[in-house]
């Protein structure tokens, strides 16, 4: 279907009909029911969303209908997507019927869809697809229109109740929690913790489907919010303010403005040294005093049951290692100060945030590569892997990397790549990663036969076990220096 079939929303007329709309989803409400006045005992059902098709144009759409049929068609897209809308009824907003419910739009008009008449289904053309998508970053106010974190706070309970726009970014997703009301409906809830430089953790909850199964798509510290109509309001439980996300909010995630640009820069450098992430603070230990050994399967269990950091042994496959990418994604530098990374011809740091912006740049360069880990009873994935503990696993320099032939790379690479190895790693919970943990490997070599033989034996006994050997015995593992004792968890 051509672009240019589509009428634009800033177009739209009441008169109008038999059209063709294409737009990005920007916001969704939940599906609700009500009693059919024609009809009784039987139900209709509804939900409304909210579409755009230009950076300054954007409607209100409601859909009406059978259970089958709205469900079905809520079910059929998610915010971010681009839909077709055809045959919709075109009708002049009515404040005074629910528009104050809704998202406040530019547009005069709201849009009707009809199970009988009208249909929605998602885009296929990619022109008007590569069109749309940047509108998903652009907020539905204006840019500079928002309050800080801090402001909210210095505030205090003068905008209990008021409805207001921020900027923030994301420093933790919770898991949704069910609960069951007074009258016994049930619900869901979901909190958010967002933080900029001026409040380290500010609660947002969301407590409607769709906004839950948006949020639980944000990943920490790597994204920020235009939070626009967002209700604010004093929680007495926490002695502070929180915000809720209601039906008139909408979204935007990750804008393309300087003042998100310059926060994202902000969450990438506390992000990067560890500001907001106190249980990434252990100390490093000697890799001589590692010394329990675990599964892939085991590694996981313990970072979920327990919050602190650990170290731990375990005797895997290496399932990938990108050694034959661009040296642009093996290799990278960063600024000494902020950790911000810059290109190599860089003159000064381009962190707006970094406190030697305007200084010489001072950069160290290092490999940072993202590493997966394997044995039978599962895989680590995405675990970190840079210098110096990079340069002594491969055996060269980041120079002496950068000069090898593609051949040579992939040689390198297929040393290690599905070889049985001994990786020491340091694994912690981290809310931004995927799987809720990070692996950071401390040391890495291929593994002598002997040593994980005598470690396969012991995690295939059926009952746990301890290995454990003094210093000096003649049973000492091949490899080991011999400090301390050596444990098995099966």
């Amino acid at each position: 279907m051509a672009a240019q079939s589509y009428i634009a929303i800033s177009e739209l007329h009441p008169s109008f009909s038999h059209l063709k709309i294409a737009g990005i989803i920007i916001g969704k409400s939940d599906v609700k029911s009500f009693p059919d006045r024609k009809k009784f005992g039987a139900e209709r059902f509804t939900f409304g969303f909210t579409v755009k098709d230009s950076p300054d144009f954007f409607v209100n759409v409601t859909a009406w209908g059978s259970d089958s049929y709205v469900n079905g068609l809520s079910n059929s897209f998610n915010v971010g997507d681009c839909v077709t809308i055809e045959n919709p009824l075109v009708t002049n907003k009515d404040p005074e019927k629910g528009e104050k419910f809704c998202p406040t739009t530019p547009s005069f008009c709201k849009l009707l869809v009809r199970e009988t008449y009208s249909q929605v289904c998602l885009c296929a053309d990619v022109g008007t697809i590569d069109r749309l998508l940047p509108l998903m970053h652009l907020p539905v106010k204006d840019s500079r229109d928002f309050y800080s974190l801090g402001d909210v706070v210095a505030n205090g309970q003068q905008l209990d109740g008021a409805v207001i726009n921020i900027l923030a970014a994301v420093k933790s997703v919770g898991d949704p929690k069910l609960f069951t009301t007074s009258d016994g409906r049930q619900g869901q809830r979901l909190e958010v913790k967002l933080f900029d430089d001026s409040v380290p953790s500010f609660p947002l909850v969301c407590w409607d489907r769709e906004a839950i199964q948006f949020a639980q798509t944000w990943i920490p510290k790597e994204t920020v919010l235009f939070v626009a109509d967002v209700k604010i309001s004093f929680d007495r439980f926490r002695s502070g303010m929180a915000a809720s996300v209601n039906s008139k909010t909408i979204i935007t995630v990750n804008p393309d403005t300087r003042e998100a640009s310059l926060l994202f820069s902000y969450a990438k450098e506390v992000s990067e040294s560890g500001g907001l992430d106190q249980d990434e603070k252990t100390e490093d230990v000697p890799v001589d005093s590692i010394i329990d050994v675990y599964t892939v399967s085991q590694l996981k269990q313990k970072a979920q049951e327990s919050p602190d950091a650990f170290f731990g042994i375990t005797y895997s496959f290496i399932s990938k290692l990108d050694l034959d990418s661009s040296v642009s994604k093996v290799i990278r530098t960063r600024c000494s100060r902020c950790k911000f990374q810059v290109s190599e011809d860089a003159q000064s740091c381009t962190n707006q945030l970094c406190s030697g912006r305007d200084q010489v740049l001072t950069a160290t360069t290092g490999f940072d590569l993202l590493v997966d880990f394997t044995d039978h009873t599962g895989t680590l994935s995405t675990c970190s892997l840079r210098s110096p503990v990079a340069e002594t696993t491969l055996g060269c320099t980041t120079d002496q990397f950068a000069s090898l032939t593609d051949d040579e790379r992939t040689a390198m690479k297929w040393k290690f790549l599905l070889e049985r190895c001994k990786i020491y790693v340091k694994i912690l919970q981290s809310p931004r990663m995927r799987t809720g943990i990070k692996g950071v490997v401390v040391a890495c070599s291929l593994a002598d036969p002997g040593e994980f033989a005598v470690n396969n034996t012991v995690q295939h006994l059926k009952s746990p076990v301890k290995h454990e050997r003094e210093p000096g015995n003649c049973g000492q593992r091949p490899g080991h220096s011999g400090h301390g004792r050596l444990r098995y968890f099966i």
